[in-house]
């Protein structure tokens, strides 16, 4: 869709600006970014730098910016009730990075406060984009599959004692919890998109020796998910020096492998299919080593949504679901029982 040509502000300049920034160099006929803002100088002046973004000194002057449309969020989950409420007050869209809050009713109420607002609310979480996902999509929908007997998620990443010793990282009162919210979140999203809503968890989860953290590094868990089907959940950021992950989808016509960006398709009938290419997913000690190609196309879709009119691909109400799976994790764990899961 080609058209009028949007305004941005972006506010968090840390580890997840770069594909940010490459997605909206890649889109400037479409975008441009007005204003750049973070609490750490360092970090402004490396945006500034390295990107060319103009940056402020101050954070209201992004939201009394009246030039500004939406706003790309990129702050710690912890930090963002604050910027919500004050772009909802300026009737400024948001594209704001996973997870959307610390826990599912703080992310209740983010999306709450967007609605009253009247302004979009975008997730990131791009990995719905990859096409190997979007193909095993198709195939659901158009019936080929058969219905759902199993599916189960496999996350063995790795991330060093350094990574959580830098701002926070890995605390309650900064991301909510560990490898759940953190890393394995994409993959949960992924999960739940393909194999439908889960009632119901039991889990275990904790800290392995490998890390020093105040939230989970390592989860195990059996699904129960609404439609009848079976699953079970392995993540963990202590596998050095980490694998991609997989995710298996055992449908009655096909056993269909989600193995970072590649589909396998193993059918019943003897036929073998393989969609997409090895590419880095981000699973060991560089966290930021994958394509930027899904960011661009979730930017697209989010510009094409402001100008249509229309919800994004991903709205804040829809990735409520991943936030009430991984809540009922963590409580699960915590009291050693089956805990149902929320409706979002």
């Amino acid at each position: 869709m080609a058209g009028r040509r949007f305004e941005a502000g972006i506010i968090g300049l840390g580890m997840a600006l770069a594909p940010h920034a490459r997605a909206l160099s890649e889109l400037r006929e479409r975008v441009r970014v007005r204003a750049v803002w973070s609490p750490v100088a360092r970090e402004r002046e490396r945006a500034a730098r390295e990107w060319g973004f103009p940056a402020v000194a101050e954070v209201a002057a992004i939201f009394e910016d009246p030039s500004i449309d939406f706003l790309l969020l990129l702050t710690p989950p912890g930090a963002r009730r604050d910027y919500v409420e004050a772009a909802a007050a300026a009737g400024k869209h948001l594209l704001v990075e996973k997870p959307v809050a610390r826990d599912l009713a703080e992310a209740r109420a983010l999306v709450a406060i967007s609605e009253k607002a009247g302004v979009t609310l975008g997730i990131v979480l791009q990995q719905r984009f990859r096409e190997s996902v979007r193909h095993l999509r198709a195939l659901l929908a158009g019936g080929e599959t058969g219905a759902l007997a199993a599916a189960w998620l496999w996350l063995p990443w790795w991330r060093p004692q350094s990574y959580f010793d830098e701002g926070g990282r890995g605390t309650v009162a900064r991301d909510g919890s560990g490898v759940l919210a953190s890393q394995a979140i994409h993959a949960l999203d992924l999960l739940g998109w393909i194999a439908g809503p889960v009632a119901e968890v039991t889990a275990m989860a904790g800290t392995t020796r490998l890390h020093r953290m105040e939230t989970e590094d390592f989860v195990a868990a059996g699904l129960h998910f609404e439609n009848g089907a079976l699953g079970g959940v392995l993540a963990t950021v202590a596998e050095y020096p980490g694998f991609s992950e997989q995710i298996h989808f055992v449908f009655e016509r096909v056993t269909a492998i989600l193995e970072g960006a590649i589909l396998r398709l193993l059918w019943r009938d003897g036929r073998e299919q393989r969609f997409g290419e090895p590419v880095p997913t981000g699973s060991g000690e560089r966290a930021m080593d994958f394509p930027h190609r899904w960011h661009r196309a979730l930017l697209a879709d989010f510009l094409d949504a402001l100008e249509a009119g229309r919800e994004p691909a991903i709205p804040g109400r829809e990735a409520l679901s991943v936030h009430a799976l991984i809540d009922a994790l963590l409580a699960s764990a915590r009291e050693g029982r089956r805990i149902p899961v929320a409706r979002p």
